[in-house]
This record gives structure tokens, sequence and C-alpha cells, in this order.
């Protein structure tokens, strides 16, 4: 025979496991919002690399100039930008997105290019592409050239 002190231990201990357990499920699971966000970001971020390369790929730097971030640094101009150049783009493609942190981002980009005044066509090449969030908008990056320092 059972004792009946020993179902009723076990029904109170089952009564308190079982909402707890349902609480602890509860909390790992998700719905997708924390997951959205990221994919939104990462959909905006190739969206506007994609409209920045094709600018850039058809030689419109004056459209691409809004897409800079040295667009938004008063020490630089349009004017300074354009006597920039010397590449000419035949084929470019954002190949995706290799990271983003916080707001920096890496895109990887293929391109196929030549150097006119070098007499240098048809390069290929893959680029870690660099990108900043200034103010929710992405912004086309600038290299930095490892030997002179950002001061």
């Amino acid at each position: 025979m059972t004792n009946p002190l020993y179902l009723d231990r076990r029904r109170f201990a089952l009564a308190l496991a079982a909402p707890a357990l349902m609480t602890a499920l509860g909390g790992c699971s998700t719905t997708g919002s924390a997951i959205a966000p990221a994919a939104d970001d990462q959909a905006q971020l190739l969206k506007r690399a994609r409209e920045y390369w094709g600018l850039i790929k058809v030689n419109d730097s004056v459209t691409a100039w809004p897409y800079e971030e040295i667009s938004k640094d008063p020490q630089w101009t349009l004017q300074a930008y354009l006597k920039r150049g010397g590449i000419v783009f035949n084929a470019v493609e954002v190949r995706g997105v290799k990271s983003i942190d916080g707001d920096n981002a890496v895109l990887t980009v293929w391109m196929d290019y030549a150097l006119p005044l070098l007499r240098v066509k048809g390069q290929q090449a893959e680029a870690d592409d660099p990108w900043r969030r200034i103010d929710g908008v992405w912004y086309h990056g600038q290299r930095r050239n490892p030997l002179f320092s950002d001061k």
C-alpha cells in the first residue's frame, strides 16, 4: 500500500515545480523580435551599399557624395572629393556583410577595375569595405592609412 503522505508531497512538489519550469522555459523562447532589428539593420546597410557602389560604377561621384562619411566632415568639400579618383570600375558586386559592430560595419565587395593613368586594366579584387552609421544612417567609410594617425 502506498503512503498517502508521500503522494501529497509529490503533488505539492509538482504544483510548485510546474509554474517555475514554465517561467524558466518561457524566458528562453524568442518571437523573433530580438533578431528582426539586426536583420533590418543588415538589409538597410546592404541596400545603401548597393546604391552607393552602383553610383560609383557609373562614375556618378556627385550623387555618390552624400553616401560618403566624409560628406559629414566640414573639412571636406564636394570639389575635393571629385578630384580623387583614377579608378574605373567595370563591375562591382556587394557580396555581403562581413561584420556589424555597433555603428561600424565591414562589407565584402568584389570589383573588376582599371587604373587608366597607369595603363592597368582588368584587375579583380575582393575587398573589405568599411561603413559607419551616423545618426541612424549608414555611410561609406574611409579607409585609414596606417602610416598616418587620426590626429
